[in-house]
């Protein structure tokens, strides 16, 4: 398992529910994390058996291009792009940060985060927790 990632990307798209934010567009701030096998890879040395990150960029570029009112809609179409390009993912984490959005007050960003495959999966500390709970259920019940 590896994770491979691009982040602290910057774009200026179209993207926002006000019509000024469609013509003039919005800084945005994209950190995408893609879980991927590369033993094959790193054994041959060889780009073509991993994810290249250029092409990762390209992806995320191709869809921050396209205009949208949500960022929830942006996010989704990017993870979904990278799943459907790449066949060997095993997960996407993805936080796309809208820069000082127009909400009238100083606020640093607005964001959205989206998690797919391994990414999604319970923590082993959320894991020993259940296991836990479920064994003093056990008890209770035979009590």
């Amino acid at each position: 398992m590896a994770i491979i990632a691009l982040e602290d990307v910057h774009f200026n798209a179209p993207h926002g529910f006000y019509e000024e934010e469609q013509i003039l567009g919005n800084e945005f701030v994209l950190d995408v994390f893609v879980d991927v096998r590369i033993d094959a890879a790193a054994e041959e040395d060889d780009l073509f058996q991993t994810l290249n990150y250029e092409t990762l960029f390209l992806l995320c570029q191709a869809e921050m291009r396209k205009p949208a009112r949500l960022i929830e809609n942006v996010a989704q179409r990017i993870v979904d792009r990278i799943e459907d390009h790449f066949g060997q993912v095993r997960g996407v984490k993805l936080k796309l940060r809208k820069l000082h959005p127009p909400l009238g007050g100083r606020v640093g960003s607005a964001s959205i985060e989206i998690t797919t495959g391994v990414f999604d999966l319970p923590s082993l500390r959320t894991l020993r927790i259940l296991r836990k709970l479920s064994n003093n259920l056990k008890e209770l019940r035979e009590d």
